[in-house]
């Protein structure tokens, strides 16, 4: 059988983006961003905002998570999932790059649906009480921590709950076995885990640098 596979070429996700939901503000975002250099590289692909939009819709999300904000791409995105009465916690440690975020946020009118903290994250998430859990956790942060992060999301979500992992490919560097940097060995050490835990329901998707989505049983 043949494999059910098509590569994504840069027309291809050219033509993806533009048939993805996006509006102007985001279109601004990501061209300030752009402007940052080559940090921009940390910013939510289009195509993957608008998926993340769809499934906190999907879920039903009230609260959700983001452990690394960067300029508010992803914040943004799951914000316009959310009720009007919704709520995002949303974790990082540069008040630099979400200052940017913090103006989107208000020109999005979505600013009262989202509290941002500056600090490290992982003392954040120790310092959460899992018995007020959230729909949904986005994670895309210092990789090296991921396993961590992964742990603390899942001690936060209510069963049903969903956690999206970002940069589960790692450039590609996940299946290249003479790469052995300490963020690599991380993100291979998470996937394994993911793959075979019994917590979850698990699909690892070929989106921008790799997603892997998460459902708590």
């Amino acid at each position: 059988m043949p494999d059910k596979f098509t590569e994504m070429t840069a027309a291809l996700h050219r033509y993806a983006v533009e048939h993805s939901d996006r509006d102007e503000l985001f279109k601004e975002l990501a061209q300030e961003t752009d402007e940052l250099g080559g940090v921009a590289v940390m910013m939510m692909a289009p195509d993957q905002g608008a998926l993340t939009t769809v499934l906190v819709r999907a879920i039903g999300a009230r609260r959700a998570l983001e452990i690394g904000t960067f300029t508010g791409y992803g914040a943004l995105s799951i914000a316009r999932g959310l009720p009007d009465d919704g709520y995002l916690l949303a974790l990082d440690v540069s008040e630099e790059w979400t200052e940017i975020a913090r103006r989107y946020f208000e020109r999005a009118g979505l600013a009262e649906r989202i509290e941002l903290r500056i600090a490290p994250a992982l003392e954040t998430l120790r310092g959460l009480e899992a018995s007020d859990p959230f729909d949904f956790c986005f994670i895309d942060a210092d990789k090296e921590s991921y396993p961590a992060y992964y742990e603390e999301a899942l001690r936060l979500l209510r069963p049903g709950g969903l956690v999206m992992i970002d940069n589960v490919f790692r450039g590609g560097d996940v299946v290249d076995p003479e790469n052995e940097d300490a963020a690599t060995l991380a993100i291979r050490e998470l996937n394994d885990r993911v793959a075979a835990d019994e917590r979850v329901l698990s699909a690892m998707i070929g989106v921008a640098d790799g997603i892997t989505l998460a459902l708590k049983l």
